[in-house]
């Protein structure tokens, strides 16, 4: 895949990557590849945003697709539109947490069902590089349908917000999709919401719109702290992944969140699949083993991390890069939104504070992923393999993971740049971080 085709989208600087010929050839090229009759398209609030939809909804209803075009929306409202109505296909205009100066597209099939690099990207750029389409039978037709209303009812339907115990929670959408969606999330709740730059602005003028970085949770953090709130939240431009900081302003890992919320999943469906990615603590799946359910390692990346729900039939799923996966409707689809809602839910019928509620989370010390530059990353692997072969078990879901008794690493290639990513845990800090000097020092020797 080259710019600005990436692993699950396309997205690169608009006006030289991003074009509207671009959008329209990829409004065409998909018709050729999938056959739509009926496609959602809705975009965000950057400034590209809408001259982009315009011509991609030409490249579609030019292929034979008709178009429902949903207007302003996040990612997560394109996913449930494409799932509630049943269309053949959806997309969404939108760079997520990237500068303004990005934009994208990410393209899903029937139920939502995402489209990266294996699962169709890779065809669809074919077709547009090449530039020769098919020539359909009709042109397709567009109409116009506000999703917002349907989209706060079903998420209000799976976490009654009114019910909710008192409490004032920070949320902080860095002037992203989440401002149009919060305020109608909340109405009527008891939980008062502190708003930080809920104003939609495509330029984001206080910060990019990406919680997962430690300088874009200051103003979270100093709010909470401020206000002496029971949490803070922060959304993604898009809205498709969450991130929180409890009541001390100290960041909670989302491999952590996806333990606790894996907590009520497993109450109202016993014995469930969760899903979880090679770098999260052992705390997800010593968690959803006590409580009875059963946890299933995947790859990294949301495309693949749906996928593999479809295919074990899991209920429930996350990654450290702050994505939570719902099942609707038998298809999958991640949601910040949702996510918010449901760890209040866990908040309040525990009666507990997050700090609380992660207590024994302090029982695993994560390092976090650390980036190497090597020149030969194959190399790395073979040592990697040579020396670790008799300390633990391997497994090579995603790269390569070595698990111990009181330990494991994972070690993975990065598919654009000349990395290598390290994440580790142990029982104790002191063994994590010799266990990383150790890693690292046959990582970049």
């Amino acid at each position: 895949m080259t710019a600005p085709f990436k692993a699950y989208d396309v997205r690169g600087i608009y006006g030289t990557e991003v074009t509207e010929d671009l959008a329209y050839r990829l409004g065409r090229a998909y018709c050729d590849l999938i056959g739509p009759k009926n496609v959602i398209v809705g975009h965000d609030m950057r400034p590209s945003s809408e001259p982009l939809s315009e011509a991609l909804i030409r490249g579609l209803t030019e292929g034979g697709a008709d178009v429902t075009y949903i207007g302003l929306a996040s990612t997560d409202m394109m996913y449930f539109a494409v799932i509630h109505q049943g269309t053949d296909g959806g997309v969404v205009i939108t760079a997520s947490h990237n500068p303004a100066k990005y934009n994208g597209f990410k393209f899903v099939r029937k139920a939502a069902i995402p489209m990266g690099i294996e699962s169709g990207l890779a065809e669809i750029e074919e077709r547009v590089r090449a530039g020769v389409f098919d020539k359909p039978g009709r042109i397709g037709q567009v109409r116009k349908e506000d999703v917002l209303e349907d989209f706060i009812a079903f998420m209000r339907g799976f976490v009654d917000p009114v019910r909710l115990a008192p409490m004032k929670v920070v949320i902080d959408t860095g002037n992203g999709m989440g401002g149009m969606i919060v305020p109608h999330l909340f109405e009527g709740s008891p939980v008062e919401i502190i708003p930080l730059f809920f104003e939609l602005d495509g330029n984001f003028p206080n910060h990019e719109a990406n919680p997962l970085l430690p300088e874009n949770r200051r103003d979270l953090v100093r709010k909470v702290l401020e206000e002496k709130a029971d949490l803070g939240i922060g959304l993604d431009g898009d809205t498709d992944r969450a991130f929180f900081v409890d009541e001390k302003g100290e960041y909670c890992s989302a491999d952590f969140i996806l333990g606790l919320l894996a907590q009520p999943v497993l109450q109202a469906h016993p014995g469930a699949k969760i899903v979880y990615d090679v770098r999260c603590s052992d705390y997800v799946r010593d968690t959803v083993k006590k409580l009875g359910g059963t946890a299933h390692m995947g790859k990294v990346g949301h495309a693949y991390a749906k996928n593999f729900m479809r295919e074990i039939g899991a209920e429930f799923g996350g990654e450290v890069s702050g994505h939570y996966y719902f099942k609707y409707k038998g298809a999958y689809f991640d949601s910040g939104n949702l996510t918010a809602l449901l760890l209040l839910k866990v908040l309040s019928d525990r009666g507990e504070t997050l700090s609380t509620a992660l207590a024994e989370t302090k029982n695993y010390h994560i390092s976090g992923e650390i980036n190497s530059t090597v020149s030969d990353p194959d190399a790395v692997m073979d040592r990697i393999r040579e020396k670790y072969k008799d300390k633990g078990r391997m497994v090579t879901i995603d790269g390569i993971s070595i698990i111990g008794d009181t330990w494991w690493f994972n070690v993975r290639k990065s598919n654009t740049e000349p990395l290598f990513r390290l994440n580790c845990e142990a029982k104790t800090r002191e063994q994590m971080e010799q266990l990383r000097d150790e890693v690292l020092a046959v990582i970049r020797q």
